[in-house]
């Protein structure tokens, strides 16, 4: 699997995990797992063999959220991000955060409106201010751009 916790073996300490593909969703239990090059292996409780395991091929991974570590000011999950209004400095309306990509370099903010932007996520640079109550980002981002 590929996993998108940093660590990338952090997946395996959050147990049990909801598969979801379409509209089925079901849980199972890590037993154990370890990175193997860029991926990750688990052993799943029930899943004995690799026909078995191949019928979750293609299942997205999902943890309650309460098994997650605990933010400290200025840390934010991705989750926490989108869906977020973005404004710039001068009031002007960018967009929805639609989701977060991560590049190397930085992660971005890929914003959607009446088009998307890519704003990268440099906080006290392009990101001023984030207030999840508000549901609002300030962003040093001119408009056109």
């Amino acid at each position: 699997m590929f996993s998108f916790t940093e660590p990338t073996d952090n997946i395996i300490k959050y147990s049990p995990w909801t598969l979801k593909k379409g509209d089925d969703t079901k849980t199972v239990k890590v037993v154990k797992g370890k990175v193997q090059g860029k991926s990750v292996v688990a052993a799943i409780d029930g899943v004995n063999d690799r026909d078995q395991a191949a019928t979750l091929i293609g299942w997205d991974i999902l943890v309650e959220q309460s098994q997650l570590p605990t933010t400290v000011a200025g840390e934010y999950y991705w989750f926490d991000l989108v869906g977020l209004r973005v404004k710039n400095t001068q009031g002007n309306d960018l967009g929805v955060v639609d989701s977060v990509m991560e590049t190397g370099a930085n992660d971005v903010l890929i914003v959607k409106d009446d088009r998307d932007r890519a704003i990268p996520f440099l906080q006290g640079q392009t990101v001023i201010n984030i207030d999840l109550d508000a549901g609002l980002m300030i962003v040093d981002w001119e408009l056109d751009f």
